[in-house]
């Protein structure tokens, strides 16, 4: 059974610094070729993976102008790397939209795990492709999503990648995109209003520059509230890892929150609020605290000293390890690879089939 991974080409597998989608490809690619599978991986020329890697664009292209261009180039992209596995590939495995509108070909079979929020739109274009195995990375997405073949697999990492701190400082630490959805502004008040010093790390993306310099940039002193730019993985080992608490105080439905993980990966506890699948991910006084607002988080940040990080880092192991993550993909291809789907059995095949 060979097994095409389709990225997108604007950011390497796996990303140098942001980019939760390519980590992902990434990290199943490595599991899945591991394991003995024969994999192959569309992304760009800088990716590098144990898997073989194909590409037409040579460098990354990030970020991207959301222009005509960006949307051309996906397509490119993605209608080049199916054209070139679509005789070899028993299971097409695709990572961005453009690449499901060639799903109606017949010959492989064709994953597509959804890595974008629920917008109507897109729920409109994946109805169009029943013949396609969908997988939601959290039950509250794919709650979201009407669609007649869909599970679930929760994003896994792996942990051996991500140190271990069972002692930690006194700051608390944010990481993720400076975006008002995520909640950077939240995090600066409850850093405030407990007095704990504040660790922000990542990517200030162009549409969300004036956020940056309106809400963030006018109270950090580099002290007590500190930007440390964009997180490699070197970087993220040492914020979050000495961490008393990560932060994640979203102001929009999180289709899943892979930081999250990678904090309790670490043994710190996560203080969130409880949007999206914030539920699924934390346990409330297991792996952090789950709080309403941010006169919830900073009454409870005391309880943060109960949760013992040896407890986190089992937890992270025993439900988001990249093994479990793999072997659950691995299921679904075989699952596929055995079955006669029900493309075959649609108006769509029969016509191609004549």
């Amino acid at each position: 059974m060979r097994i095409a991974l389709i990225a997108s080409p604007f950011i390497s597998v796996p990303p140098k610094k942001y980019g939760g989608t390519e980590l992902f490809i990434a990290q199943l690619a490595e599991g899945l070729v591991a394991l003995g599978a024969d994999v192959v991986v569309y992304a760009n020329g800088v990716s590098k993976v144990s898997a073989e890697v194909r590409w037409l664009y040579a460098e990354d292209d990030w970020p991207i102008d959301g222009e005509m261009y960006s949307s051309l180039k996906d397509l490119n992209h993605a209608s080049w790397a199916i054209n070139d596995c679509l005789a070899s590939a028993d299971i097409i495995h695709l990572n961005n939209a453009p690449g499901l509108a060639f799903a109606r070909m017949r010959g492989p079979r064709w994953v597509y795990t959804l890595h974008h929020p629920h917008l109507p739109s897109l729920t409109q274009f994946y109805s169009c492709f029943e013949n396609v195995e969908f997988v939601s990375i959290s039950d509250f997405q794919k709650l979201k999503e009407p669609l007649k073949r869909i599970r679930t697999i929760h994003h896994g990492i792996d942990l051996s990648q991500y140190d271990f701190q069972p002692k930690k400082q006194q700051y608390l630490s944010f990481l993720g995109r400076i975006a008002p959805v995520k909640g950077v502004h939240n995090a600066i008040e409850i850093a405030k209003r407990t007095g704990i010093p504040l660790k922000i790390a990542g990517e200030v993306q162009p549409l969300f520059k004036d956020y940056f310099d309106s809400k963030i940039k006018p109270h950090i002193d580099g002290k007590f509230i500190e930007y440390v730019g964009e997180a490699d993985l070197a970087i993220k080992n040492e914020l979050l890892g000495n961490s008393m608490g990560l932060l994640f105080p979203i102001e929009w439905d999180e289709p899943f929150g892979l930081v999250m993980v990678e904090a309790m990966a670490a043994g710190t506890p996560v203080v969130a609020f409880p949007g999206g699948s914030v539920k699924e991910v934390v346990r409330d006084g297991v792996s952090g605290l789950i709080c309403s607002d941010v006169a919830d988080a900073v009454a409870r940040l005391s309880e943060l000293s109960s949760i013992k990080p040896v407890a986190i880092r089992a937890y992270a192991q025993q439900y988001f390890s990249v093994e479990r993550m793999v072997q659950d993909y691995l299921s679904l291809y075989r699952e596929m690879y055995d079955e006669v789907t029900l493309f075959e059995d649609t108006d769509i095949g029969s016509q191609a089939a004549a």
